[in-house]
């Protein structure tokens, strides 16, 4: 069966393919009987002066040549001849040539012959078509039919049997419309005429069922010549025909591999790659596709490096991609995401195992259980028709990663070794996609536990706050940045909030984010107030950017960072806060009202301006006020001014009846773009206050007496809390306490008791010398008071005062007062 090309993706002949091979018919006495236009180009004799003359008149015989008939003989035994030869031209020169007769047979066992020659300097001036012509009249097998000007076959050689299967005796005296289907017939008939009305010579390629290799479809390329009489006038038309099956494959294989080049991996998400994969390969290669990976690749982790070990647990895939000429054919559980487990004697075990891939030419009519051990599963296939199929192992890096299965039912051609080097190349290129998203996936997993790691995992405002907050980070890829937020309890119920904001974004500013988070903890537990703090923040960015300058072999990065510090205490409700060079804090108070207070904006962090320190602002915000810090790429955005940034953070936060979680959602939700030129930071935090009932302070006088009037109020107090259970310990506290503060101050005495989340005892004295402990010797009669506070408490600490400074120690509260 013949039929005309359709591929889509099949290169047409383009004109200068059109081979320029001179060709003559002669009979068997060597006489010329039909000549054609190109021959007359090639060697300047018209048709009128060749027709009906020997061949000698323009192929003189060599000296050493045989005679006519002994050649003629020669090249009946052979079946034809080729060879170079040299031509006279009319006017006189000779050009060397390539020359190959043919034999050809005719309806009554008669002969001729048919003579190709082509300039050898042509061949060889390295021209697009000489592959073509070589082909033509060098090797390669040449299928020659000649057809009257009715388009009849009249002439015929053995080749043109192999080629399409159809033998001589049916050819002779036939149209093409006889013996093949009217479409595909009347597409290389309407050729055939155009070279008998032009006389030029035209090029088709068609496709035909080889008579060796039935189940293999080949590619023919037809060269039409019009053969042309004495006067000139069109006598025939000569179709030589060349098997370029291979050529087209390969132009085909060509075109698949440069389609995939485009298609696939176009995401760094191996499910879509998957399924790429599969939309690639149907229909070009394949009626159906299937991609199953490893069941951990989906996930972004590799498989066990090697292949999958005989006798060990049977391999769990994952469908990541599947496509089909039609899904209803196969009647499977098509279904991306499904598990599939391949029993182990399975070919696709098998193929996971080894790591090579598999080729089933022919399944015939039983797919054995090496393919499918469900013989339910096994009939649908043999229901469905197909035929073929490849098993490739999608292999990265000497590991596994998962298997393509190709199969065909519409289409009748079985699967052939270069499909099978096809399939390998396409799944080579998506197995590479897969291993880069396979390495983005485990970059990207190690950034978001940075980032998890570095941030808070729970923020809590504890007695004194309650708080939200929202991270969205401008490189959404790694979802990493530098901005940081953080919420610090303090002693005394107090409560610091922090937001900063490294400049740059990715894993290297959210490092150098850690880096300040860490050390803002650090200072905050040594209590000190937000100015100082933010100046020994500040000394501590310039000393990382200093190690990062002297790096050797490194790129020195830029480090700066901003940051707003506040510290609210609940007992007295106030807020005190700095910041350096960070946008204001946002204040709406329990009415909905909103401000943003005038506060200095100090220097961004890093620049060292040690002579101009920062400066702090005390707030008293009322029960219910609701704090907002964030980070410039909230309000900030390159179309709008900082003000219409600022607006719309207020009308997003005038709610006050929302809960904190929502707002959050509400100001994110109200920014111009979900995807942020710089990293987003937003934390909430609603202030509570004690009531006075939590709260018992005592003035002592600096006295002995003290220690014992500071004990009898501290167990008293603790009675009315019902926490009878700490006096003893309290009791021994207060004592070590007070007596310090009268030893080494000469101001009054302060004794404070809170009782919130836990119990902290405070004895504030005028000294502004922190207490510090140490390790006394054995006769020391002295030394030991903080040892044995610190061995009593929860933990202890002092903080400086305005007038001071404050010792305390937390204890944990009984877990029945904690219930009350």
């Amino acid at each position: 069966m013949t039929k005309t090309d359709q591929s889509p993706l099949a290169k047409p002949v383009s004109p200068r393919e059109i081979p320029d091979a001179a060709i003559a018919m002669l009979d068997v006495e060597g006489t010329v009987v039909g000549w054609t236009h190109a021959a007359e180009q090639l060697v300047g004799y018209p048709a009128g002066e060749v027709v009906g003359r020997s061949a000698a008149y323009v192929l003189p015989p060599a000296e050493d040549a045989p005679s006519a008939a002994a050649f003629a003989e020669q090249c009946r035994a052979q079946d034809g001849w080729s060879g170079t030869v040299t031509v006279r031209h009319r006017d006189g020169h000779a050009i060397k040539m390539t020359l190959r007769i043919s034999l050809l047979w005719g309806q009554d066992a008669g002969t001729r012959w048919l003579v190709s020659v082509t300039d050898i300097g042509t061949l060889s001036s390295g021209a697009p078509n000489g592959a073509v012509r070589e082909s033509l009249l060098a090797h390669a097998p040449v299928g020659i039919a000649v057809y009257d000007p009715q388009l009849r076959c009249t002439w015929v050689n053995d080749v043109m049997e192999r080629h399409d299967g159809t033998p001589p005796e049916r050819r002779f005296g036939c149209r093409l419309r006889d013996s093949l289907p009217a479409v595909e017939a009347q597409a290389l008939e309407v050729v055939m005429r155009q070279v008998l009305e032009s006389g030029t010579t035209m090029v088709h390629e068609y496709r035909a069922w080889s008579s060796t290799v039935r189940r293999r479809e080949h590619a023919y390329s037809a060269s039409f010549f019009c053969l042309q009489g004495a006067d000139g006038t069109a006598l025939a038309v000569c179709a030589m025909s060349v098997d370029v099956t291979g050529n087209r494959r390969a132009r085909e294989r060509l075109a698949i591999l440069s389609e995939a080049g485009t298609r696939i991996g176009s995401t760094l998400e191996v499910m879509r790659t998957g399924q790429e994969l599969a939309d690639l390969a149907v229909p070009l290669l394949a009626d159906h596709a299937l991609v199953d990976l490893m069941e951990s690749v989906p996930f972004g982790v590799d498989p066990a490096a090697g292949t999958h070990k005989s006798g060990g647990p049977s391999p769990v895939l994952r469908r990541a991609g599947l496509a089909s000429i039609d899904l209803g054919v196969l009647k499977l559980p098509w279904a991306r995401e499904e598990v599939i487990r391949p029993f182990p004697t399975s070919l696709f075990a098998t193929a996971l195992r080894t790591g090579r891939s598999y080729l089933e030419s022919v399944l015939d009519t039983h797919p054995g259980p090496w393919v499918i051990r469900d013989l339910t599963l096994a009939q649908r296939v043999r229901d469905s028709g197909v035929h073929s199929l490849l098993v490739v192992p999608i292999r990265a890096r000497r590991c596994v990663l998962g298997l393509a299965v190709f199969g065909r039912s519409e289409e009748p051609t079985p699967f052939q070794e270069d499909d099978l080097l096809l399939a390998e190349e396409l799944v080579t290129r998506a197995a590479l996609s897969l291993d880069n998203a396979l390495q983005y996936a485990r970059q990207r997993t190690a950034a978001l536990t940075l980032q998890r790691d570095l941030l808070p995992h729970h923020v809590g405002g504890g007695a004194a706050l309650d708080v939200a907050s929202r991270y969205v980070p401008a490189d959404m890829d790694h979802g990493v940045g530098g901005d940081w937020f953080d919420v610090i309890k303090l002693s005394g119920a107090r409560v610091a909030l922090v937001v900063g904001d490294v400049v740059g974004h990715g894993i290297n500013a959210a490092a150098t984010m850690g880096r300040l988070r860490t050390a803002v903890r650090t200072l905050a537990d040594m209590e000190l107030p937000p100015r100082e703090l933010l100046t020994h923040l500040d000394d501590t960015v310039r000393r990382l950017s200093e190690d990062e300058a002297d790096a050797p072999d490194q790129n020195p990065a830029a480090v700066g960072a901003t940051c707003l510090y506040a510290v609210y205490d609940p007992v007295t409700r106030r807020c005190t806060m700095a910041r350096a060079g960070h946008p204001p804090p946002a204040i709406i108070d329990p009415q909905g009202r909103i401000t943003f207070p005038d506060m200095p904006a100090g220097a961004p962090l890093g620049l060292g301006l040690g002579l101009v320190p920062f400066e702090s602002v005390e707030l008293e915000l009322p029960e219910g006020t609701l704090l907002a810090l964030y980070t410039d790429g909230l309000v900030e955005s390159r179309d709008d001014d900082i003000d219409v940034g600022l607006d719309r953070l207020g009308a997003a936060l005038a709610e006050t009846s929302s809960s904190l979680e929502d707002l959050c959602s509400q100001v994110i939700e109200s920014l111009p773009t979900q995807s942020p030129a710089d990293d987003v930071t937003l934390l909430l935090a609603r202030t509570r206050g004690l009531e006075p009932a939590q709260v018992a302070s005592w003035e002592l006088p600096n006295e002995p007496a003290a220690v014992r009037i500071a004990r009898q109020a501290a167990a008293r107090q603790l009675s009315e809390w019902g926490l009878e259970r700490l006096v003893t310990t309290v009791e021994l506290i207060v004592s070590e306490l007070v007596t310090n503060a009268i030893r080494h101050s000469g101001g009054p005495i302060r004794l404070r008791l809170i009782r919130h989340q836990v119990l902290t005892c405070e004895v504030s004295d005028s000294n502004t010398s922190h207490p510090r402990p140490r390790q006394p010797h054995i006769i020391d009669e002295q030394g030991r008071g903080l040892f044995l506070v610190a061995q009593l408490s929860r933990r202890w600490g002092s903080r400086t005062a305005t007038d001071g400074k404050v010792v305390w120690a937390e204890q944990d509260l009984p877990s029945q007062a904690v219930a009350r």
